[in-house]
């Protein structure tokens, strides 16, 4: 049983909704496919959707580090080798983390759909079924609350509101949005580091109003000796995403006055479903809480994300929403929608599937 042949390749999409955030508007995204094909007939599929200011490494890097001459020592390997095979793509990917988070799940798939086995079942079912939230953008009040009433006709339960461009504006907004979802509606926010520390400091009050869960990355990353100065109570409330990278820091941040309430893991940055469960392990040692979080994805990176979620005892929230926006996903399956919650299916290895 051998990897006999890789495949790789790069799609435009784009975005049905563009949407901004603190850092800028989308409009479009770059997406990356790996297939391992094993014996002529087991495939194991795989995706990579780079950002550099998150992941580190522009479209380019990534398509170059997905090239089939810089994956062909996998040509010829056991894929039941799983571990071993993940090492080689940690080592030689170490700075592209979503081509390396392609290669790892691309892995995982093939592997379980030799075994016959979802890899949620390989690493270890632990998590029931959960509601992801869905994504508001920045825009005007007016715009989120036609977004709000779509998103709750559709079945969401769960809401993420992006802030940190004007903090009054934000401000007002939330609440609105609040009037307008009701008290039965979970809110979560995320300023993508676009608050000073003493605006975080000024919208905690607001935050305990408003029943919002948690306030994503607030502060820059390189602020955390600020982040560590906040008060504990506040802390406690916020997730902290572009300051959790990988396992390092996650240590960093597992104990003492640097403690989040939540982390967020992104396969992206965490560069696979191997290195994301080990950093995980970390996160509940610590006894902090997890968020799986994406980008803008395919049906198959965020499968892999959710197979990654549930086998992992801290898992409290999803924010898997990344391919509901996409115009056309190149790929399917792997899980459904109901009411807002994200079940998996019951086929081997991921489920996915390119679409024909």
């Amino acid at each position: 049983m051998k990897i006999d042949r890789i495949e790789s390749w790069k799609e435009h999409v784009p975005l049905s909704r563009p949407y901004t955030i603190a850092r800028g508007t989308h409009e479009a995204v770059e997406l990356f496919f790996v297939r391992l094909i094993s014996d002529g007939r087991e495939i194991g599929l795989g995706s990579a959707s780079p950002a550099e200011p998150v992941t580190g490494e522009s479209a380019a890097d990534c398509a170059a580090a997905l090239d089939e001459a810089r994956l062909a020592p996998l040509i010829g390997r056991d894929p039941r080798q799983l571990g071993t095979l993940c090492t080689w793509a940690g080592e030689e990917l170490a700075k592209q983390p979503a081509a390396r988070a392609a290669v790892d799940m691309a892995l995982h798939d093939l592997f379980g759909r030799l075994v016959g086995v979802a890899v949620v079942d390989l690493l270890g079912r632990r998590s029931p079924a959960l509601p992801t939230s869905i994504t508001l953008g920045i825009q005007s009040t007016n715009e989120a609350l036609e977004e709000v009433r779509e998103y709750l006709g559709r079945g969401f339960t769960c809401l993420k509101v992006k802030l940190g461009i004007s903090f009054d504006e934000d401000m007002e907004r939330l609440r609105k949005i609040r009037e307008e979802a009701g008290p039965q509606v979970r809110i979560r926010a995320d300023a993508n580091e676009g608050y000073s520390a003493d605006e975080t400091r000024r919208i905690a009050p607001l935050l305990e109003e408003l029943d919002v869960e948690f306030l994503e990355q607030p502060m820059p990353a390189a602020a955390d000796d600020e982040f560590a100065r906040l008060p504990q109570a506040l802390r406690d409330r916020l997730a902290l995403d572009e300051s959790i990278h990988d396992e390092r820091d996650a240590l960093t941040h597992a104990h003492g006055d640097a403690a989040p309430g939540t982390y967020v893991i992104k396969l992206m940055k965490a560069g696979g479903i191997s290195p994301a469960v080990r950093l995980a392990r970390i996160a509940e040692a610590g006894g902090r809480r997890l968020m799986w979080g994406c980008m803008d994805e395919s049906a198959v990176s965020i499968a892999a994300a959710l197979h990654a979620a549930y086998a992992c005892p801290a898992t409290r929230y999803l924010d898997l929403d990344g391919n509901f926006d996409l115009a056309r996903d190149p790929a399917e399956g792997g899980f459904r929608v109901e009411s807002g919650k994200l079940i998996l299916d019951a086929d081997a290895g991921l489920g996915v599937r390119m679409r024909d």
